[in-house]
């Protein structure tokens, strides 16, 4: 039998032409599972703030931890399911993903949601590499693939349209927490008929998994990621460099013994492909760049604007909406014009959208919002789906795992990175807004920690003293939404320039694989 028979099923037979698109339609519940809970939090961010109480930090925390997480995890987890099975990572993945986001949905304290969080991003790692790594293994002809991956891709815009509408719907009947028990329904269903339909595949001769890799990747990932937040939010101190010391000579030992071991958790191999490193970083710095806005959009839609959960949510979906379409159609413009035309030209778009998002204040109409998500959502459509099938065609099957792991890495750093840096541009500008001279101590403190909890302290003071301090808080807060949308905005017209000449040549796959 050969590896490739083995990759497709457990019998050696291809995946039918039905049984490809219903498998695909399991994996696509994995991507909704995990694209509606990352959408929900910032949903019910205000909510969440006035029950637990957390500080800004802890709010940081809350809102990135999951990444820092699963960032560090999933290389060591596209790697496992490279080696015992994408299937039975992904299911069992699924259903830890689902347990534990019942323990996010009561949790009773600011630490307690921050380590539930950590453990939904250890489960989270399982699922993101194994679905692509499955599609990568199921379609072999390179345009339906194209169309799987935009669909893929679609899906997860999707999740993120679908979860705040129905969070916001919950929010308004229920309990914050009631956002997190949505994914149990998805969870079922994803492992009863996963079991059912999906083809096991893995990698017939990766070797032994290395712990020590794993390790070393977790320690310098995390560590990295935390050093980088400490400095943004207080500056450089001795603990903070040996953080980041430690971080980076855990992570330059991982990549040296990579080197040196016959069967590594990431073959470094991969990165001297031009196109797949050019996706990567692509990936990377566009999550950067759009991480902070869509970290604080919700708060700025419900604590400055005030719409409710639903109407927050709904005046989200345009940026869905726009990913949605492009990402079907990206393969195939992408084949009639060119890979760097595409990409570069998606986040160009993002970039102007986020430029133009720099005009916005507290009484700014819709329409401006509304078209700027737009621009973010079509371009975000075109650039993530042919990154995703660059990175995917770039590897030999038997590294499906790894390199939709590094893919997954890149855009959950990203993440982490930019809610970390640009999360903490506006905290830092907010938090330099000026109280009534009449409102100070534990009152004061609280609405110096985050808008939601200026909010919340407003309710303890007369109606006209509250209205200022509010007022103010809610200046300061779009100040800072405002520079975070520039430096992102900079940062997607850089990255779109850096795409263009990196993926010079790069073609996606013509011809059926055999």
């Amino acid at each position: 039998m050969s590896s490739i028979q083995q990759l497709t099923s457990p019998t050696g037979t291809e995946t039918r032409s039905r049984g490809r698109w219903l498998a695909l339609g399991v994996l696509v519940l994995a991507v909704l599972l995990v694209a509606v809970d990352a959408t929900v939090l910032g949903l019910a961010t205000p909510a969440l703030s006035e029950d637990l109480k957390p500080s800004g930090t802890q709010l940081l925390w809350i809102g990135d931890i999951y990444s820092f997480v699963i960032a560090g995890l999933l290389v060591s987890m596209g790697s496992l399911g490279d080696r015992i099975g994408r299937k039975k990572l992904l299911l069992t993945g699924a259903a830890a993903f689902g347990a534990v986001s019942v323990l996010n949905a009561y949790a009773t304290s600011p630490e307690m949601m921050i380590v539930a969080r950590a453990l939904l991003g250890v489960a989270g790692a399982t699922l993101m590499p194994s679905t692509l790594a499955l599609i990568r293994n199921i379609f072999h002809d390179p345009k339906e693939r194209s169309l799987a991956i935009g669909i893929w891709g679609a899906t997860a815009s999707a999740g993120a349209a679908v979860g705040p509408v129905v969070g916001g719907a919950l929010l308004q009947h229920f309990w914050w927490g009631s956002v997190f028990l949505i994914n149990l329904p998805v969870m079922i269903a994803l492992v009863v008929v996963g079991i059912k339909l999906l083809p096991e595949s893995k990698n017939p001769v990766a070797g032994p998994w290395d712990l020590v890799s794993v390790g070393l990747s977790l320690v310098g990932v995390i560590s990295v990621v935390y050093a980088v937040k400490e400095v943004a939010t207080h500056g450089i101190t001795w603990e903070v460099a040996a953080t980041a010391t430690l971080g980076a000579g855990a992570l330059y030992a991982f990549v040296r013994r990579q080197f040196g071991l016959p069967s590594p958790l990431l073959d470094m191999r991969l990165f001297e492909h031009r196109g797949f490193s050019g996706a990567v970083l692509a990936d990377l710095l566009t999550v950067f760049g759009l991480s902070g806005l869509v970290f604080f959009l919700s708060q700025f839609l419900q604590l400055v604007q005030g719409r409710d959960p639903l109407e927050a949510g709904l005046a989200e979906l345009p940026a869905a909406i726009g990913a949605v379409v492009t990402g079907l159609i990206a393969g195939r413009y992408a084949r009639r014009y060119s890979v760097r035309t595409i990409v570069a030209g998606g986040l160009g778009a993002i970039g102007l959208a986020l430029a133009v998002l720099t005009l916005i204040h507290k009484e700014s109409g819709y329409p401006l919002l509304g078209a700027a998500l737009l621009v973010v959502g079509l371009g975000a459509g075109f650039s993530f789906t042919v990154t995703a099938d660059v990175i995917l065609s770039s590897v030999p099957k038997e590294q499906a795992g790894s390199a939709s792991a590094v893919s997954e890495t890149a855009y959950e750093l990203g993440a982490a990175l930019g809610i970390a840096l640009l999360g903490s541009i506006v905290t830092g500008v907010y938090q330099s807004f000026t109280a009534p001279a009449s409102v100070a101590g534990p009152v004061a403190d609280a609405a110096h920690e985050s808008l939601g909890g200026a909010v919340e302290a407003a309710k303890e003071l007369d109606p006209h003293t509250a209205q200022v301090m509010v007022g103010a808080a809610q200046d300061a807060f779009v100040d800072g939404l405002r520079l975070a949308s520039g430096v992102g905005a900079a940062v997607l017209l850089a990255t779109a320039v850096a795409a263009w000449f990196l993926l010079k040549g790069q073609r996606l796959q013509e011809g059926v694989e055999h």
